[in-house]
Order: C-alpha cells, then structure tokens, then sequence
C-alpha cells in the first residue's frame, strides 16, 4: 500500500515553501555582498556627507538653555497638545505640506533646528529632518525618541490643561 500522506501537493507545499523561502534570503544576502555598491543591512542616520543627524539629550538640552535652537515636533497635532518639549513649534510629518509655511516662519536657514518624535523607532523626526534640510535648513539634528528622553531627563515641557 501506498503511503499517499507523503506525496500530496499540500505536504509537499509545507516543507517547499520555508525551502524556497531560506534559499530566497541566502541569494539575496550572497547577491548584496558581491555588489559593488551594497545596500546596508542597518540603516544609516547620517547625511549623505557623512555627517551625523543624532544630537544627545545632553547637547539638545544646552541649545534648549542657550535659547539657540528651535524644537520640532514631527508629531500630529493630538500628540504635540497632549504634551511636548516646551516651546517647540508642531510640523507634523504627515501635514508637512500644509503646515511648513506657519511652523518654519521666522527662522533663518542656518538656526539650528532640532527634530523629535517618539519612539526609538519613530521615523517621522529624521524624515522632517532630511525635509529640512532638503528646502534650505542647514543646520538639522534628530533627537531620537526625543519627547520620552527629553520627560525622563525632567526637562522643560508643555502639558494640555
């Protein structure tokens, strides 16, 4: 008698699949590697001169104090109310276009800007930043997951009433 469990299409399909799936990820890997310019396997916050957009809380804070650099929040409009870094201006990522005019008047190109969000893995302050810095804003830094760094350092903020 034939074994028929072994040789259906489904039972084939359970172990061909996560086969195809893991020789896929070892071409892709081997392929990155011998190209000439490969793509990085970690993202890359720096400017495309190599210069850093990360500032520490320690370097944002003497800014803050020296009154030398404006504040960003690249969230929306809910979350900057609710709390964010005292005097910051909100120019949510997702409205940028609509809001840059007001959020962005009255600074010079080279006025450093510090931009923040929340989260170390919220994006939305080093893309506000790149934005920046591509309309003209020569002096950007991100403040990586800046309004929680910023509340646990018990520095100045805003809060909604």
């Amino acid at each position: 008698m034939k074994n028929y469990i072994n040789t259906t299409p489904i039972y084939r399909a359970f172990w061909q699949i996560p086969a195809i799936i893991f020789l896929s990820i070892i071409l892709g890997l081997v392929s990155n590697t011998i190209r000439t310019n490969p793509l990085p396997m970690v993202g890359d916050w720096s400017t495309e001169g190599g210069e850093q957009l990360i500032i520490s809380v320690e370097d944002a804070r003497k800014l803050f104090d020296q009154k030398s650099a404006i504040f960003m929040d690249a969230r929306d409009a809910f979350q900057y109310e609710k709390g964010h870094i005292q005097g910051a201006r909100n120019l949510p990522w997702h409205d940028v276009d609509a809001q840059f005019i007001d959020a962005t008047q009255g600074i010079s190109q080279d006025t450093p800007i510090i931009t923040y969000c929340d989260g170390e893995t919220c994006d939305l302050s080093h893309d506000l930043a790149l934005f920046l810095m591509d309309v003209g804003f020569t002096n950007v830094k991100v403040l990586v997951n800046g309004w929680t760094v910023w509340v646990e350092n018990n520095l100045p903020v805003e809060m909604d009433k």
